[in-house]
């Protein structure tokens, strides 16, 4: 959740009304937000660099740090929380933002050879602003937090941020080798190339975190105008050519991105919150930007305005609160959606969703925004309207049964992971990795966990060898989940519970296993099938290259294969380096839930 610090004064002369640090706590906790802490500028100082001599020149000035859900990017400063804030309070209504069409739009034009390493941008003019010391602060510190949220430490987008009236459009997005990138870089006097750039900057506090980025690509992203003067090295650095000023009136603004969606959000957050310090306030002057191919030309920023038809029962039910439509539409236009109520029905609303609200991607989204609105504080507590007894997941219930039950038959229980490597399922147990219904992960970060288990055994051979300093003899049992790939499985793969148990001894021991799964039977009142019954289990002797030849045999239930048992093959043993023979039974219990 970031942090954002206004100064206190600033705020309530925004906010047309001073509060005490009570009375702004109650606002903020009404509005859904958080007064974290009241301090001043030396105080922070001190407290971070633990040196009072230090911090002894800075303001005293009170300063409010905020708290602000990291979903919330038009709250990320002081322009867009007193607007959002007025409009609470309803002092204001929603401001609505225009496009002010210039004589000549400008122009980014985007090579193709910046595919190979941020393959978008995206552009706009503010016009005729007027800038503050204050508004100045506020206007990097938005790009900072920006960077640092949604931007995901400019991996995604990287912005910047040119005073328009020093460089000349149109201009052009490319990528070339770093060598032949040369500038002088924000606040420097010195002209360096893209080597040398990353060279100079690898020591600093705070941009050495961004250079990986693009540090050992063959190709840098850069922008230049028309006469070749660099605008910036996203997503690094601008050139100190273009930076903007307290005197700076006309802001040309471009956001190259990895992901087109989020330079879309980004470029309008910013136009939105900041096109109030221009001349005509909330205005935006678009920029067209050329693709790669040369033919489409699309209008930047979007600036979308979108309708959400909610129902006024269901938002009523969801909160827990009778309200009619039209207080709900109030609430919802004091949280900066304009709604109206449907004329035609009369229990639907008709949600305008800004360009400022990129965070509402659902009505669930106007729901909470309405519970906020009313106040949670003022939702009484009900019980629910029909009572239900809760009660153990079945398959579950029977598991905890029987982990009961082994382990009084002499077996200590293991808990092994879930994921393994393709060698213990498959080459460990004499079989093929293709002819598995395995599930494979698509990243794995160790050759340990490269798929999902189809079988419990490797896990407990596993956990035999760890524990080969053990007595004799070693009954180790888990009951527990196995993946199985199933393409008629919604997702394309099931979960399985199995008991799988293994005797370890210096004879194999079938016979324990064997008695360990007849007292699993007696217990789940399975009786053993004779000639004429109909139901029970049983064993058919087959074949299984993990098993010693002639000593397996598949468990029956009702003429169905539900598991297997028998004396593993030797080279199952060794692979697991085991010097011991053992004997295991698996089988699914499923089928007695």
């Amino acid at each position: 959740m970031p942090t954002i610090g206004v100064k206190r004064d600033l705020l309530f002369d925004a906010l047309g009304k001073k509060y005490t640090d009570d009375e702004f706590q109650e606002l903020c906790f009404a509005f859904g937000l958080e007064l974290d802490e009241v301090t001043t500028e030396k105080q922070m100082l001190t407290k971070e660099q633990g040196d009072v001599a230090a911090a002894a020149d800075a303001s005293e000035e009170i300063i409010y740090r905020i708290d602000i859900p990291a979903n919330r990017y038009d709250l990320l400063c002081l322009e867009g929380l007193v607007t959002a804030l007025r409009v609470f309070q309803g002092k204001v209504k929603p401001p609505k933002f225009e496009f002010v069409e210039p004589a000549q739009r400008q122009v980014l034009k985007i090579n193709p050879s910046t595919a190979q390493i941020r393959p978008f941008a995206v552009a706009a003019v503010l016009r005729n602003v007027t800038f503050t010391q204050d508004s100045y602060n506020s206007f990097i510190d938005l790009q900072d937090k920006l960077h640092q949220n949604i931007c995901r430490k400019r991996t995604l987008v990287a912005i910047g941020t040119h005073d328009l009236d020093t460089i000349k459009g149109p201009f052009s997005y490319e990528a070339l080798p770093p060598e032949q990138i040369k500038f002088v870089p924000l606040n420097q006097t010195q002209e360096l190339n893209g080597v040398q750039l990353m060279n100079f900057y690898a020591t600093h506090a705070q941009l050495k975190q961004y250079l990986p980025i693009i540090r050992d690509s063959p190709v840098y992203p850069v922008i230049y105008d028309a006469n070749r003067v660099v605008l910036s090295l996203p997503p690094i650095i601008n050139g100190d050519h273009s930076k903007i000023s307290l005197k700076t009136k006309n802001v040309f603004i471009e956001c190259t991105a990895t992901d087109l969606t989020k330079a879309k959000v980004v470029l309008d957050t910013i136009v939105c919150l900041f096109s109030e310090h221009c001349a005509k306030k909330f205005t935006v002057e678009p920029c067209d930007v050329v693709q790669t191919d040369g033919t489409t030309i699309i209008s930047y920023p979007e600036l979308a305005v979108r309708t959400e038809r909610i129902s006024v029962k269901r938002a009523n039910a969801y909160i827990g609160i009778n309200e009619p439509a039209n207080k709900l539409a109030d609430m919802l236009t004091r949280m900066y959606l304009e709604t109206e109520v449907d004329a035609k029905d009369g229990d639907s609303l008709n949600v305008k969703i800004p360009p400022t609200r990129h965070d509402v991607i659902h009505a669930c989204d106007v729901y909470e925004d309405i519970a906020i609105a009313f106040g949670y504080n003022n939702i009484k507590k009900s019980l629910p309207a029909f009572m239900q007894i809760a009660k153990q997941f079945p398959l579950n219930k029977l598991t905890e049964q029987l982990r009961e039950q082994v382990a009084q038959a002499g077996f200590t229980e293991a808990l092994t992971f879930t994921l393994c490597s393709r060698d213990d399922i498959a080459l460990k147990l004499n079989k093929k990795i293709e002819a598995l219904p395995a599930v494979h992960i698509g990243n794995p970060k160790t050759l340990e966990f490269q798929v999902v288990r189809t079988t419990l055994l490797p896990g407990l051979l596993k956990t035999l060898v760890a524990n080969r300093k053990m007595p004799l003899p070693m009954k180790l049992f888990e009951i527990s989940d196995v993946v199985l790939a199933d393409e008629a499985a919604e997702v394309g793969a099931r979960n399985e519970r199995r008991l799988c148990a293994v005797n370890c001894n210096k004879s194999a021991g079938f016979e324990v296993v064997h008695g360990l799964l007849d007292r699993v039977m007696q217990v789940l009142s399975v009786p053993w099938k004779t000639g004429g019954a109909d139901k029970g289990y049983y064993l058919q002797a087959t074949e299984d290259p993990s098993y010693f030849p002639g000593r397996c045999a598949n468990v029956m239930y009702n003429d169905a294969v539900i598991g297997r048992i028998g004396v593993l093959h030797p080279s199952v043993l060794q692979a697991f380096d085991l010097t011991t023979p053992c004997s295991a039974v698996e089988f699914t219990i499923e089928p007695f839930v």
